[in-house]
């Protein structure tokens, strides 16, 4: 006779009862709603403590549970306030993601289901969900009914894929000889994602860019005439629409023409500005990105979701396919069905999370159009502020917007190249001490610069002339 595996009756003790859910939910919701509602008077970022805060926090693995308010307050009250307040509409720099509260409450059903959508067998309805939000973004860049992608946690792993994608498509196995051509201005995941897929450095070509700091389209070809000569394989070319460093858009149009020439895939980095091909602004500025063979976006960019929500596109599905499936005994077959769409065979997760949800639920809820007029203000703002800093004595216009991006610094005259970098340092140091607005700095061809980026749904006109104020007040103190 078999032995009971256990005498112990069984432990519900991570079961919570009905009543404390709704008790749990109810705690924890008072107090996102009171930081929601704050946003707007808490300091833009944090002004020191960092180290303190951390090492206070530090902690060993508990063996017991501790009280859900004293939790909420560890969150609430002292690891939240030490940070960039990203949520807040004074947050100008980087790249600001607004994290629309839909979407937290598409991730709290999401979680609470927990529901698999790795395989379209497995959950359907939900994977068809997320499949109608990618055909949506596809939509949006101007990509024809058949083509497809995936969500992932952003751009980083969307250029990887697409590294991987045009690697699969364009080259041999043994693709070491290849070569990528990019802008000097890319993001660093490009070249993250070439080392990702197996590309030594010297596999990617920076190339020079223009006075707008856009590729030189001129120089891009030249480089891969001189590749060719040298017994090496272009394959690629990335593209931007929408520089990290100013927003810069490269000429999408003549990229196109270029790798239909060389017969190379054009991808493009459209994580910050692809959004902004829902205003008539943005499809003028990114004219020829429909023209790719990817496209990587970040929802949580230009749609305002929450970080973790990044996206590729790919115009042949079988490219996309060729590059990421692979089978296994233990997989369910999806049918033989057109709107199957199995995300596994398309991406390098076999688990992922309900992606879908945090951008299906926030769309079907206030449709497209809001996210369209937001985009437009955004476009609105950052050329008022830059019409506003051309008024203060000393700023000089580094790279005027494109999209919602610029970039500007305080020359004083007889100062060399070091001493207005020290400046400039200094400038948006006393800026954001006064911790209404936080901006963020760059380099642009070794000059130090600050950046303007509007891209959140709560920054308005009111934050953005209380920047400008700051930043004129700054420049009188500098």
């Amino acid at each position: 006779m078999a032995a009971t595996p256990h005498a112990a009756p069984p432990d519900r003790s991570l079961e919570p009862t009905a009543a404390e859910m709704r008790d749990r939910i109810e705690r924890a919701l008072s107090r996102v709603i009171a930081h929601i509602e704050s946003l707007p008077d808490q300091p833009a970022a944090y002004a020191g403590g960092a180290v303190a805060l951390a090492r206070s926090l530090a902690e060993g693995m508990p063996e017991d549970g501790q009280s859900y308010d004293e939790l909420l307050a560890i969150l609430f009250d002292r690891a939240a306030p030490t940070s960039f307040n990203t949520a807040g509409p004074g947050y100008l720099a980087y790249i600001p993601g607004g994290g629309l509260f839909d979407s937290a409450v598409a991730d709290l059903i999401g979680d609470t289901l927990n529901r698999y959508v790795g395989v379209w067998v497995a959950a359907p309805g939900l994977a068809q969900i997320e499949a109608n939000v990618v055909h949506w973004l596809a939509e949006i860049v101007g990509y024809p009914a058949g083509a497809v992608g995936f969500l992932t946690s952003g751009g980083s792993l969307a250029n990887f894929s697409a590294v991987v994608t045009a690697r699969a498509a364009r080259l041999p196995e043994n693709f070491l000889a290849g070569t990528i051509y990019t802008s000097g201005q890319a993001h660093h995941s490009v070249q993250k994602a070439a080392m990702l897929a197996g590309f030594p450095a010297r596999s990617v070509r920076s190339v020079p860019t223009d006075a707008h700091f856009r590729v030189r389209v001129d120089a891009m070809e030249r480089a891969i005439a001189s590749d060719r000569k040298a017994g090496l394989t272009p394959f690629m070319i990335v593209g931007n629409a929408g520089t990290t460093n100013t927003g810069a858009v490269d000429d999408l149009g003549a990229l196109a023409d270029l790798a239909e020439r060389e017969g190379l895939w054009l991808h493009v980095d459209a994580a910050y500005g692809g959004f902004f091909m829902l205003t008539e602004r943005g499809r003028t500025v990114m004219r020829g990105i429909d023209r790719s063979h990817s496209v990587t976006l970040d929802p949580h960019k230009g749609m305002f979701l929450p970080y973790g929500t990044g996206s590729l596109l790919v115009r042949d599905t079988a490219a996309l396919e060729r590059a990421h499936a692979l089978d296994a005994d233990y997989l369910p077959s999806a049918p033989d069905a057109p709107e199957a769409m199995d995300f596994s065979l398309l991406s390098p997760e076999l688990t992922r999370p309900f992606r879908g949800l945090r951008v299906w639920l926030p769309v079907k809820l206030h449709g497209i159009g809001a996210f369209r007029r937001n985009l437009d203000e955004k476009l609105d703002l950052a050329r008022w502020a830059t019409d506003r800093l051309r008024e203060i004595p000393g700023i000089e216009i580094v790279a005027d917007p494109q999209l919602s991006v610029v970039a500007f610094r305080l020359a004083r005259p007889g100062m060399g190249r070091e001493q207005l970098n020290q400046l400039n340092r200094r400038l948006i140091d006393l800026i954001n001490a006064r911790q209404r607005v936080h901006l963020s700095g760059t380099l642009l061809d070794g000059r130090f610069v600050l950046r303007i980026c509007v891209l959140s749904f709560r920054t308005h006109l009111d934050r953005v002339r209380d920047g400008i104020e700051d930043i004129r007040g700054a420049v009188d103190q500098a």
